[in-house]
């Protein structure tokens, strides 16, 4: 592409150079011969006078006299009736400007020039031309050179900017290079990069949530399948069998709210919902594992309590944090119920520890663990909360207490099954 530039330019300037050049070579060869040979005629017309003159006075006309009257360089001949002829200066040879003069008394002047001084001087002419025209011919070129590298060079960043973009790394360079058509492109690869890396991003998050946010189902089912094994109870199998179809259901649900977001995380499916049954299948789902542990997981606060809110989403909001509770806390884990305004609170607390006061303030964000674990429970957990208009904070460090906090539909007293619009 820079060889392309570089010879179109040369060319144009080339063609240019070659009209107007040649054109004026001829303009200017012309006038110096017009110049010089109107100079002659006039060298002839001032002697003619002169001599006229003299005749006119009876006055010497000879060589000496009229030699200090035209230029050393010129040749005159001075003919008079009756007289001999009078050369003034060294006659030229080969070619010649001439020029002749009648004066009133029949005598005749003629001047005449070498031409060389004319060749001489379209020479310079010549000479100054063509150096004006190198001149112009290097600066096209030095022009032609640095038009190229601004063309070519933005170009190759380009192609290097979209084969970065292929090989996975989608970071906009940001950098514009002063020609609109080039800088155009240039917004159009960052923009590109900048939705590849937040596609990239999204399906990253989408696998670290699937991870983490199906994992604790398929723990529950676990257990579950294995108090199945372990037991010959009729009663207990067809218990924990039922659960385990709830497990399923639950886990089926997670699936589809995972896709649902990674399609279109605005898209919700918020219902009014019955919270003890949310809290009463929580608690059921985890008690094993508490026993297991030799720690306890209790209920308490106000029952009947209805809130809008996808149960699905409140389930795991609830398991992640008794889940948490189970792993970074201590002793007895407790879920209370209460009702502050238009919300209801779902407050979960245990006797652990609490949270360290550095990590108070960067709780829920992503990858922030206290301990060897991912980081990411309360993060989706807090996603998950603000999905269907809740949220989900940290009210105290020590000991820890985690509140969700969704809206309330209050129930009609006349008709506590009908809640009031």
């Amino acid at each position: 592409m820079r060889r392309r530039l570089i010879n179109s330019t040369l060319a144009v300037v080339l063609v240019v150079i070659a009209v107007f050049g040649v054109s004026l070579v001829i303009v200017e060869t012309r006038t110096i011969s017009a110049s010089a040979q109107e100079s002659v005629e006039s060298e002839a017309l001032r002697l003619i006078s002169v001599v006229d003159s003299r005749l006119l006075g009876d006055e010497v006309i000879n060589s000496g006299v009229l030699y200090e009257q035209i230029d050393p360089d010129r040749f005159a001949l001075i003919e008079i009736p009756g007289r001999a002829p009078i050369a003034v200066g060294e006659r030229p040879t080969g070619s010649v400007l001439r020029a002749s003069e009648t004066g009133e008394q029949g005598e005749r002047v003629t001047v005449e020039e070498s031409r060389s001084a004319v060749t001489r001087e379209v020479g310079r002419t010549l000479l100054i031309i063509g150096a004006v025209a190198l001149l112009a011919i290097i600066s096209a070129v030095l022009l032609a050179v640095r038009q190229a590298n601004r063309l070519a060079s933005p170009l190759t960043d380009l192609a290097e900017t979209a084969e970065r973009l292929g090989s996975g790394d989608p970071r906009p360079r940001h950098k514009r290079y002063g020609v609109p058509e080039l800088d155009r492109v240039a917004d159009v690869l960052d923009s590109s990069a900048e939705r590849i890396a937040r596609m990239l991003t999204a399906e990253r998050r989408l696998a670290a949530d699937a991870s983490h946010q199906l994992r604790t189902p398929l723990t529950a089912l676990s257990m579950r399948i294995e108090e199945i094994s372990v037991t010959d109870d009729p009663e207990t199998v067809k218990e924990e069998a039922n659960i385990a179809l709830t497990q399923v259901e639950r886990l089926t649900d997670v699936v589809e709210r995972l896709l649902t977001n990674s399609r279109d995380p605005r898209t919700g499916s918020a219902v009014v919902f019955d919270l003890d049954e949310v809290i009463k299948q929580q608690i059921e789902e985890w008690r094993p594992a508490y026993r297991s542990t030799g720690r306890a997981l209790v209920c308490s606060g106000k029952h009947g309590l209805r809130a809008v809110g996808t149960p699905g989403a409140v389930a795991q909001v609830l398991a992640a944090l008794i889940e948490n509770s189970l792993m970074h806390g201590g002793g007895t884990v407790a879920l209370r119920t209460r009702v502050t305004g238009n919300q209801v609170v779902i407050e979960v607390t245990d006797e652990g520890p609490g949270v360290p006061a550095e990590l108070g303030a960067r709780i829920f964000e992503r990858t922030i663990s206290g301990r060897n674990s991912t980081g990411i429970g309360l993060a989706v957990a807090r996603d998950l909360a603000e999905a269907d208009g809740g949220r989900l904070e940290l009210l105290q460090q020590h000991p820890a207490v985690f509140a969700l906090f969704l809206s309330r539909i209050p129930l009609d007293r006349k008709d506590p099954e009908r809640p009031v619009r």
